[in-house]
């Protein structure tokens, strides 16, 4: 035996499970299930959502008989924070949450020009891919010294580029560029962060050693192929002369050869005079020739 019992529905009850779904930059999708299930009516939903950045409040009515729930808010700010209730219309138990928006995408392709004084940072209006972003919002600038281990905020410029004088010599500096924060600096965008050292690269600093490198080897593969070729020449030179003056030798030492005595004969030069110059040289006596002393 079996008897089948049903409850009456307790309309002072809370929305159950209230979590959220997806949240982007401008808008939230929240879900909940009703307080009891299988409702048998519509049932009314109150929810309200309070906005803690701006102070403001705002409520929506959803009418739904299914035991889940699905509701998306519109019409919320980027990077904000909102404090959303749920509850039935009667003004019953509530369920909350709370919900964190997406801020504004960081600007792209932040660049440093170094120039005699000064720097210049350089980037593409964040316009160009966030349709929520308007240029007169402009964007403000951080720097992070990390040799002193100071952040500072360098202003703001509704401009793409922002120049940065006074750096000192022997630091590393972090330049940060943003969406401009809104509501003392609770509402903000994304930033993009570029690390600059000493010498200005302005590049992070694997990418610095990097090109570093690269302008080194730029610098010295020239200049050993020079000094090679340099040597190569010398070698040559130092060779064609050593062969000029080997002949040289070989030709002199042919023409003072006697074949009668086996070898050159060279002359000291002490006893030759102006005078001698046009006399023949003596270079030595034939066997068969006899010798009269006078």
């Amino acid at each position: 035996d079996y008897v089948v019992v049903k409850m009456i529905p307790d309309n002072r009850l809370p929305p159950r499970h209230l979590h959220s779904v997806h949240t982007g930059k401008t808008f939230a999708v929240i879900k909940w299930e009703s307080p009891y299930d299988s409702p048998d009516q519509d049932m009314l939903y109150a929810v309200a959502v309070k906005d803690l950045v701006r102070k403001t409040d705002k409520i929506y009515k959803v009418k739904s008989r299914n035991s889940t729930v699905e509701y998306t808010i519109k019409k919320l700010e980027p990077g904000g924070k909102y404090h959303v209730i749920v509850q039935l219309g009667n003004m019953s138990k509530e369920s909350s949450m709370k919900i964190n928006t997406v801020p504004l995408s960081a600007p792209d392709a932040l660049k440093i020009i170094t120039e005699n004084d000064h720097i210049l940072l350089f980037w593409k209006s964040l316009a160009l891919k966030e349709s929520n972003f308007n240029e007169s919002r402009g964007y403000e600038i951080h720097m992070f010294d990390s040799l002193m281990n100071i952040t500072a905020y360098l202003g703001n410029t509704t401009e793409n580029f922002f120049k940065v004088s006074n750096l000192k010599m022997g630091h590393n500096y972090s330049f940060s560029v943003q969406a401009r924060c809104l509501y003392s600096g609770q509402m903000c965008g994304e930033p993009a962060t570029l690390l600059y050292d000493e010498l200005g690269t302005g590049e992070d600093s694997s990418a610095a050693r990097s090109n570093r490198s690269t302008d080194v080897a730029a610098i010295v593969v020239p200049v050993l192929f020079l000094l090679l070729v340099t040597l190569g020449i010398g070698f040559v030179v130092l060779y064609m002369r050593h062969r000029r003056l080997q002949n040289s030798f070989t030709a002199f030492a042919n023409s003072h050869y006697s074949s009668r005595l086996g070898s050159a004969i060279f002359s000291s030069g002490d006893d030759l005079g102006d005078e001698d110059d046009e006399a023949p040289m003596i270079t030595g006596f034939s066997d068969d020739v006899p010798m009269v002393i006078a």
